[in-house]
């Protein structure tokens, strides 16, 4: 099963729009997940009519009617594949313990965004981190990135590609 991986979509802002071959990587997949900061429940419509079923968590920027909407975390499984999502992991120091403390029995991969930051982190045991960057905003990022995870059961696997 093929998830793609967007967050941070900050959408709509001026004449910013999600990038073709990010839309095209979408289309492709089985489940599009977002973590958060999507802003408004149009934007999320807008990615529902693209194809495939899409689960997010709220961001810090969603409107409240998106909040009323989206849980704050959320575990999905899919593929074979259990992955928990949140908006922010918090301070890089200690993030892999504090995740692995929080969603260990439960998940392998843990995505999440905030920070815009492209980040996939994997313990020796296969735990998984998985920050897909934004599409829309790269900010300090030095490219539009988004995340592609091959769901499988067992050790699902996360790639990082550009937008």
């Amino acid at each position: 099963m093929l998830i793609a991986v967007i967050s941070d979509t900050h959408l709509p802002r001026g004449t910013r729009r999600l990038p073709e071959a990010c839309i095209e990587r979408i289309r492709a997949a089985d489940l599009l997940l977002h973590s958060g900061d999507f802003s408004t429940v149009e934007v999320l419509r807008e990615l529902e009519a693209i194809g495939p079923p899409v689960l997010g968590v709220q961001g810090n920027v969603d409107s409240a009617e998106l909040r009323r909407l989206l849980p704050k975390e959320r575990v999905v499984e899919a593929g074979g594949a259990r992955i928990a999502m949140l908006h922010d992991a918090g301070a890089s120091s200690g993030r892999m313990a504090r995740m692995r403390a929080r969603f260990g029995e439960r998940a392998e991969v843990v995505v999440f965004g905030h920070s815009h930051m492209p980040l996939h982190e994997q313990a020796d045991d296969g735990f998984q981190l998985f920050n897909p960057g934004s599409p829309t905003e790269r900010r300090r990022a030095p490219r539009h990135t988004m995340g592609l995870i091959h769901a499988e059961p067992g050790l699902p696997r996360c790639e990082l590609v550009d937008a």
